[in-house]
């Protein structure tokens, strides 16, 4: 949702301050936009966007043991054991091997690990998205590390009115530019955004599961040449 703002507030000039606008969304949701509001229906949108928030958390944490209870159920459904006379262990070994076993559904158990997952993404969801705010944080860095160099530096330097001094200053805003904006900005903004894909990221879809490599070796062909 703060990307399509980005691009509307682009495409419109729009002068509204998306700090105001994400903060507000989650504090006071029903308050007037004002200036703030970028396109018609926004209001209406950003409650939108909040209710199915508020709904997803519920709808990962229920749905899922229930489904899995009531699969557990069908499944097992013609494995009761019914006594007969003089043949309760015939019946009840006959239904053991036709059904491979009976395995114990512990619902209560499938609930808190959901419970758990629910409330990692939650929080993982939070986290994430504070720090994915620290690029945010590196864009202010930059433009006022522009402005203090462009201020400070340069127009410093034309205001006396000295060739010398003009040429000093000129040299030291060119160096400042090319080691400090373009040099140490870039390299801390491209290792932030490294770690966010590295930890952030991939943690939406990656699973250390599976098994265990074996990398190749000659020596293991021969061990098994053995046997």
């Amino acid at each position: 949702y703060l990307s399509l703002l980005i691009i509307v507030k682009w495409c419109t000039g729009s002068k509204a301050d998306l700090y105001h606008i994400m903060i507000y969304m989650f504090l006071s949701p029903t308050d007037d936009l004002g200036e703030n509001q970028l396109f018609p229906g926004q209001k209406t949108a950003q409650l939108v966007l909040l209710l199915l928030a508020l709904v997803s958390v519920p709808w990962m944490l229920l749905p899922k043991p229930f489904i899995l209870k009531a699969q557990h159920q069908n499944r097992h459904q013609g494995e009761s054991y019914v006594p007969l006379q003089g043949e309760e262990s015939l019946q009840a070994e006959a239904n053991h091997d036709s059904h491979g076993g009976h395995e114990e559904f512990e619902f209560g158990e499938v609930l808190v690990h959901q419970l758990i997952h629910t409330i990692e993404f939650v929080l993982g969801a939070v986290s994430n998205t504070a720090s994915y705010l620290r690029l945010w944080a590196l864009s202010l860095a930059h433009s006022e590390l522009s402005s203090v160099f462009y201020d400070k530096v340069l127009l410093l330097a034309w205001g006396f009115n000295n060739v010398v001094i003009l040429v000093v200053g000129i040299i030291v805003f060119i160096f400042a530019t090319v080691g400090v904006l373009l040099v140490m900005e870039t390299l801390s903004a491209f290792l932030h955004a490294l770690r966010l894909h590295w930890v952030e990221f991939q943690n939406k879809f990656y699973l250390g599961d599976g098994y265990k490599f074996s990398p190749f070796s000659f020596s293991s062909i021969g061990d098994e040449d053995d046997y």
